[in-house]
């Protein structure tokens, strides 16, 4: 531009002395080594010139100059997130089912109430078994008596060995029965799997209850929760237990910090993935069995690596990749230089440089798409 204006001065300078009248051109002043002349027509184009310097000087965009951003490159370590979205889950969360069928004589709990492992719910009719229980107890009762009895006499040589072991059958046999009629009538009794807070309770006192879809309630603890999603095969070798993982919870725009615990064995043949579970924290209790949670599990690490923003990165004709840096860098001016580089993987709008850059060469960020090799940089 600044070329244009000159030869355009100079134009129509040489124009408008050509119209003076007994003027001779440039051209004949030279052939005729008129000195006066030629230093008198020099002082007026540099007149022009100082005009248009004078001129240019005040223009908010220079010429041939650009105002960018520029950045140092740094070592730093550089993270590749592989990003898939899972379910979140517990396996505390389950339907309580009566082990029998009958009345449901008593019901000790209601929705929200917290309870604790083994904790008694209900219970429902035993249709006598305890009775039994008792019957069966003062049999064995009696048995082991006499089976003791009979030992005493059977170590002073009195009686024979066979009322010994008759004795001992029988009483071995009524401990099996009473034992046998216990855990019967024990599974009358509902009782709590684990700790947790009843979410709901599907039936009433004094109702006829059995094994069904629905069940009695509904019991859920939050102090273990896990999300559980599907992995392509090409990342079985960069998953392992102890792996750390991000858990954003959309519901909650929430980040939780959670570590792989489970890694499936098995490749599904439909989609060619495989299982892991998540096991993630919850000490404000606000994760909730079903939420959608976004992971970002680290799968690839590079320490002391050059990333730069991926936005600066262009790509020429001939396919090849490369940045501006700013060379010959004096106080907040510099020179744009084109620096082919290799990539690496991308991953939160930074990417890695395998080769073409090192540690402290100043990248340009912002103002790349206006800028060519040699440009004077503004910063």
């Amino acid at each position: 531009m600044r070329k244009i204006l000159l030869i355009t001065v100079l134009s129509l300078t040489l124009f408008s002395c050509s119209k003076k009248e007994n003027t001779a051109s440039i051209d004949d002043l030279i052939n005729a080594k008129n000195v006066k002349e030629l230093q008198a027509k020099k002082a007026l184009i540099q007149a022009d010139l100082a005009k248009i310097d004078e001129a240019l000087a005040t223009l908010d965009v220079k010429v041939d100059e650009a105002l960018v951003s520029v950045i140092a490159v740094k070592d730093t370590t550089f993270n590749h997130y592989l990003e898939i979205q899972g379910s979140v889950d517990t396996k505390e969360n389950i339907l309580i089912q009566p082990e029998m069928p009958g009345t449901l004589v008593s019901l000790n709990v209601k929705a929200g109430q917290k309870v604790s492992k083994g904790q008694i719910l209900g219970r429902v009719d035993d249709g006598g078994s305890s009775q039994q229980v008792a019957n069966l107890e003062t049999q064995y009762q009696l048995a082991k008596t006499t089976f003791e009895r009979q030992k005493n006499l059977w170590n002073q040589k009195i009686g024979s060995e066979i009322q010994y072991l008759q004795a001992q059958t029988q009483m071995i046999s009524l401990q099996k029965s009473v034992a046998q009629a216990k855990a019967q009538l024990s599974k009358t009794v509902i009782r709590a799997p684990f700790s947790g807070t009843i979410d709901e309770v599907f039936v009433e006192r004094g109702q006829v209850v059995a094994a069904s879809q629905q069940g009695l309630m509904r019991i859920v603890n939050l102090g273990n929760m896990y999300v559980s999603t599907s992995v392509p095969e090409t990342y079985i070798g960069k998953l392992k237990v102890g792996t750390e993982v991000d858990v954003f919870l959309t519901s909650l725009n929430k980040t939780y910090k959670g570590k792989v615990r489970q890694v499936g064995n098995f490749i599904n043949p439909n989609n060619r993935s495989f299982g892991i579970e998540v096991g993630v924290p919850n000490p404000d209790n606000l994760l909730r069995p079903n939420q959608v949670a976004k992971l970002k599990i680290i799968d690839y690490t590079t320490k002391n690596a050059i990333v730069v923003p991926t936005n600066v990165i262009q790509e020429d004709g001939k396919g090849d990749k490369f940045v501006f840096t700013a060379v010959n860098v004096n106080g907040k001016t510099g020179t744009a230089k084109k620096v082919l580089v290799k990539v690496g993987q991308s991953s939160d709008n930074v990417t890695e440089i395998l080769s073409g850059l090192s540690s402290s060469d100043v990248i340009v960020t912002e103002g790349v798409n206006a800028i060519s090799d040699g440009m004077k940089l503004n910063f």
